[in-house]
């Protein structure tokens, strides 16, 4: 049954063009290399020491590997190498705290992704409706790193996640009315949305997702 996926476009001016990269710790980057390039098929495109002395928001010792990874979606992902023990692990919960990083894959390779990870052995949450008629798998990397795969039902190769995300305003001031009940705020937060969406039928699985 072919499937016509929600969309909708809000009216915003967005200032960026996405993300350039998000850089992320491990204290084994050989290990961490393996894992992304050969089970995620995240190939390494740049590798970089950090010059001494330079203080950007880097991790404060000298001299680190900083590797970046292509992603996808002309979007970069990049490790710092930590010395070894330097630093505790991270509580992905904790305030300020990256508690998940979510990648998009077509409904035609969620499937491949899913057995591969399986593959390698990996515990795996999922698959899951997440919401937006989106399905997720959620497992960790080598280092203690929730990641996410997703893919939306009825898209087929013409992803599109903002569209499918965007909320009508009644839609999303049905929530932000429990934060705030400012109006002047409210409605400053929620111009941009659109009033409706193109119709969607019901749909309880994607189209060549499995829910196992």
């Amino acid at each position: 049954m072919h499937i016509e996926p929600q969309r909708a476009v809000h009216g915003a001016k967005v200032l960026s063009r996405g993300i350039h990269h998000l850089a992320l710790n491990t204290d084994d980057m050989k290990m961490t290399i393996d894992f992304y390039s050969r089970v995620l098929g995240m190939p390494l495109v740049h590798a970089l020491r950090v010059p001494p002395g330079v203080s950007r928001g880097n991790p404060p010792f000298e001299r680190l590997r900083h590797y970046f990874f292509d992603v996808g979606g002309d979007t970069l992902l990049a490790f710092f190498e930590l010395p070894k023990d330097a630093k505790v692990v991270g509580d992905r919960n904790a305030v300020a705290a990256m508690q998940h990083c979510s990648f998009t894959v077509t409904e035609e390779r969620f499937d491949t992704v899913h057995q591969r990870l399986k593959d390698a052995g990996l515990a795996i949450i999922g698959p899951i409706n997440v919401g937006a008629e989106s399905i997720s798998i959620y497992f960790e990397d080598p280092n203690g790193i929730r990641l996410e795969f997703t893919c939306q039902a009825g898209d087929g190769s013409d992803v599109r996640v903002v569209e499918r995300w965007t909320q009508t305003k009644d839609e999303t001031l049905e929530e932000l009315r429990s934060l705030c009940d400012d109006p002047d705020w409210l409605h400053e937060v929620t111009c941009h949305l659109p009033a409706e969406r193109s119709a969607m039928p019901a749909i309880t699985e994607p189209s060549t997702v499995r829910m196992k």
